[in-house]
């Protein structure tokens, strides 16, 4: 059952880093939180992250900030009835998309999840507005995105165009535990 303020602490697998994050009811929705520190490349990366929902978890805004190497990182990113922007720049053809996913960070899975709330044995089509995150790069593109919940307590995970599939182990809170070959929850002891 998911609950009113959740917080999580991941290892990178593929590169070395650590990803921090808390979710947080507001008055108008939902706060998700945190900061990512990796290495991209042979340069070290530090990602301060948000995203607000309102209360039926559909994005409203995010903001990415911090550094990868000597590159400065600080976007914006706005959501309306117009559709997505990026630093005030409007975004074309993602209008119909209601989730914001950014690439560096198993944190934003959580919204989409709490969001489509899949019974077991449920899927569904969750296409994301996608933001990388780790290069000068500010573009935001549509992502494909398939989840099938086969139990309480995992997820079978899809992203064609990203040339991913995994089973996504989450906690009760909606946290990720288990992303294959990507990210995995620090635990306790």
């Amino acid at each position: 059952m998911p609950t009113d303020a959740a917080s999580a602490l991941w290892r990178r697998l593929d590169t070395p880093g650590h990803d921090a994050a808390w979710l947080e009811r507001t008055d108008e929705g939902w706060l998700l939180h945190g900061t990512a520190v990796f290495r991209r490349g042979d340069v070290p990366a530090c990602l301060a992250y948000e995203v607000a929902c309102d209360r039926l978890w559909t994005t409203k805004r995010g903001a990415v900030r911090g550094r990868i190497g000597d590159t400065q990182i600080a976007h914006e990113i706005t959501r309306n009835d117009g559709g997505w922007a990026v630093d005030g720049a409007p975004v074309a053809g993602l209008g119909d998309l209601v989730d914001l996913d950014y690439g560096f960070t198993p944190a934003t899975n959580l919204l989409q999840l709490r969001r489509v709330g899949l019974a077991v044995g449920a899927v569904a089509e969750v296409p994301v507005a996608w933001f990388d995150g780790e290069g000068e790069s500010k573009e935001l593109v549509r992502l494909p995105q398939r989840y099938e919940r086969r139990r309480e307590d995992t997820y079978w995970y899809e992203s064609p165009t990203a040339g991913y599939a995994g089973e996504l182990v989450v906690a009760s809170d909606g946290f990720a535990l288990r992303y294959p070959g990507l990210w995995e929850a620090e635990r306790e002891g």
